[in-house]
C-alpha cells in the first residue's frame, strides 16, 4: 500500500512540474494571420505666402512662444505723468501671440537716496492710441509693469513677472523712473499662445 501511495505521489508531482514548465497561452493554431501596419509620413513642411489682398499663410512650424528683449535702455528720472519726458524703449512685436509674461530688471547708476519706482508702460502702436498719448497725455489700453527701488540701495533691481493678455500686434514701450538716479533697464517679454 505504501508503494501505491508513493507512486501516486510521484505521478502527481510529475504532472504538477510538467504544468509549471509548459508555457501558458501557447497558440494552438499555427496559421498565418494578416497584420496591418500604418507608416505615418514625416512632418509636413509648411510654406508661406502673402497675397496682395493681405492674405497671409504661415511658413515653417508654428511657434507657440518666443522671447522678446529690450536691453540696456538708459532711463532718466521722470514721473509716469510726465508723458513728454518718458524714455522710448522701442517696439514690442507681438503679432500672432495672445498672451505675454513681462519681466523688468536693471541696475541703478549710483546710490538711491529716495524711494522710487521703475516702470514700463506698453501702449498699442495704433494711430488713435498714439495721438491720445502724445496730445492729451492719456494712456489707452496700457500694459504696465513696475519694480520698486529702496533708499540706500545700489546695484540691481527686478520686478515680479506679470502675465497679461495681448490685444494688439505691436506695442510701443515707454519707460519711467521716479527715483533720483538714472537706471539701466532690461525688459523681457515672453509672448505665448
Amino acid at each position: 500500500m505504501q508503494h501505491k501511495t508513493t507512486v501516486a505521489f510521484l505521478v502527481i508531482v510529475s504532472i504538477a512540474l510538467l504544468l509549471l514548465v509548459l508555457p501558458a497561452g501557447q497558440a494552438i493554431s499555427q496559421e498565418l494571420q494578416s497584420v496591418l501596419v500604418t507608416n505615418f509620413p514625416q512632418l509636413q513642411e509648411v510654406k508661406g505666402t502673402v497675397s496682395v489682398e493681405g492674405t497671409v499663410s504661415i511658413e515653417g512650424p508654428v511657434r507657440h512662444a518666443a522671447l522678446r528683449r529690450l536691453k540696456e535702455v538708459l532711463v532718466s528720472p521722470a514721473d509716469p505723468g510726465e508723458t513728454s519726458r518718458l524714455t522710448d524703449g522701442g517696439i514690442l512685436e507681438a503679432d500672432g501671440f495672445t498672451g505675454v509674461v513681462l519681466s523688468l530688471n536693471g541696475r541703478t547708476r549710483g546710490k538711491i537716496l529716495e524711494p522710487g519706482t521703475v516702470g514700463a508702460i506698453l501702449l498699442p502702436e495704433e494711430e488713435s492710441v498714439t495721438r491720445a498719448f502724445e496730445q492729451e497725455g492719456r494712456y489707452q489700453f496700457p500694459l504696465e509693469l513696475t519694480a520698486g527701488l529702496t533708499p540706500g540701495a545700489s546695484g540691481s533691481f527686478a520686478s515680479e513677472p506679470k502675465r497679461a493678455t495681448l490685444a494688439f500686434p505691436r506695442y510701443r514701450v515707454r519707460l519711467y523712473n521716479t527715483s533720483d538716479k538714472s537706471v539701466t533697464v532690461n525688459l523681457y517679454a515672453y509672448v505665448t499662445n
